[in-house]
């Protein structure tokens, strides 16, 4: 896994337990993949639609190293990502 994909991993793995697991995922591949709900490994992160996309499914099993972006949706202050590794800069 590239260090980009462990850096993905990272912040997946440190994803605060008070802010909803839901956001869009962009891929390397130009999808965006809108989920509600994750689960990660070693080498793979699953997510989960609430709606199924044009060919009907709701999971989506993705390369950490075929993650370009993730898109947040919430209104949080940017002190609650401290936990994911975020830092203002010195």
């Amino acid at each position: 896994m590239s260090s980009t994909g462990e850096t993905w991993r990272s912040l997946f793995e440190n994803w605060p337990d008070a802010m909803p697991k839901q956001a869009m995922l962009v891929t390397t591949f130009g999808e965006t993949i809108p989920f509600v709900n994750f689960m990660i490994s070693g080498g793979i992160l699953l997510v989960e639609r609430d709606k199924p996309d044009s060919t009907n499914a709701r999971k989506v099993m993705i390369a950490y190293d075929n993650i370009a972006a993730i898109k947040l949706t919430t209104t949080a202050e940017l002190a609650r990502f401290q936990v994911m590794g975020f830092q203002n800069p010195l």
